[in-house]
């Protein structure tokens, strides 16, 4: 079945190709890239995410996600979400869980030949009640370089980082992404990633795997993000992403104010 769903992928890719651009970056994927957030402007995100692990069921129910340009190419970011979690044979419980924060700081503008570059570290706060499944119980850091370019139609990018954690049962690993994207039109924007990552625990195995997405744009402002993914190789049966998204900020001839 796995193997099945690496020719989707692929067949995905390729209508990708053939399709007649848009910003499209982190929700609704697990692959971010390097462009912040327009200075003054706004994201905000009202999400879930489902994920059906080999030991466990859990989800986001909901997850607020906000993102602000605070100064030119510097933005910063925010997740506070509502957790749910299921392990196998057990009672499912439900509260709040880690709080996630992090600046993104683009400091390598794009060119005709040169990819934009930048860093978005992350720090997972722990929040969440670590005896009720709904947190790590201690932070946790992100240090990751995303890379970006575009041309005609195409945009890609990518990269990846370490992940500092702590406690008895935890690893420091790697995680790593690349995606692809399109715009189909105006409505509609389509990329498929593939990411990996290293273990993360002494009883979890790497995992390799893709993620297939949508945005789809109401207006200008009003935007709904859809995902669906598993690993080919890893502890994760299936996941999915749903968000809706709206954007705003002051008009292009009040951006210098």
């Amino acid at each position: 079945m796995r193997r099945i769903n690496i020719f989707i992928v692929a067949a995905l890719c390729l209508v990708l190709a053939l399709a007649p651009r848009a910003a499209l970056a982190g929700p609704p994927f697990k692959t971010d890239d390097p462009e912040p957030v327009e200075y003054k402007h706004w994201e905000l995100y009202l999400a879930s995410q489902y994920i059906k692990d080999r030991d466990q069921v859990s989800a986001t129910l909901p997850h607020v996600e906000v993102n602000y340009g605070l100064v030119p190419n510097l933005q910063v970011h925010l997740i506070a979400p509502l957790q749910y979690v299921k392990p196998e044979g057990e009672g499912s419980q439900y509260g709040y869980g880690d709080t996630e924060f992090g600046m993104k700081y683009r400091f390598i503008q794009e060119s005709k030949y040169v990819p934009q570059v930048g860093i978005f570290p992350l720090v997972e706060i722990p929040t969440g009640d670590v005896s009720r499944g709904l947190g790590n119980g201690k932070t946790q850091f992100f240090l990751p370089l995303w890379l970006q370019k575009s041309w005609g139609p195409w945009t890609t990018y990518g990269g990846g980082g370490y992940w500092f954690t702590s406690g008895e049962d935890n690893r420091d690993y790697w995680q790593f992404g690349w995606l692809l994207q399109r715009e189909i039109n105006k409505k509609l924007t389509l990329g498929a990633e593939l990411y990996y990552k290293t273990s993360s625990k002494a009883d979890i195995d790497e995992s390799k795997g893709y993620t297939v997405g949508a945005i789809i744009n109401f207006t200008d402002n009003h935007h709904l993000l859809l995902s669906a993914g598993q690993d080919v190789y890893g502890p994760n049966y299936y996941s999915f992403y749903i968000a809706y998204q709206l954007t705003f900020g002051p008009e292009a001839n009040d951006k210098g104010k």
